[in-house]
């Protein structure tokens, strides 16, 4: 009985771990120019007369940010991630 139970808790485990991998793999971008084109493209879109839209390359997550700023000194607000696999 204590083996069944265990053999399910690991394949739900396993199944799981396979998702989020497939999820990784299978969205974002191939590569950061992609992702980098990508923003601009939206950037393009809006309005940006004053300046306070811009794209920006975080290499800690691995993503283009397309973002509006203020002139407050306030925190910038995301508007859309563009996300790139690393490997």
């Amino acid at each position: 009985m204590l083996m069944k139970e265990v053999n399910l808790v690991f394949q739900v485990f396993f199944l799981l771990v396979t998702l989020l991998f497939l999820i990784y793999f299978l969205t974002g971008y191939d590569s950061a120019f992609e992702a980098d084109q990508n923003c601009h493209s939206y950037l393009a879109s809006y309005d940006n007369s004053s300046g306070n839209y811009g794209c920006d390359h975080d290499t800690e997550t691995h993503q283009w940010i397309l973002y509006e700023s203020n002139e407050n000194k306030e925190p910038a607000k995301i508007i859309k991630k563009f996300r790139y696999k690393f490997l």
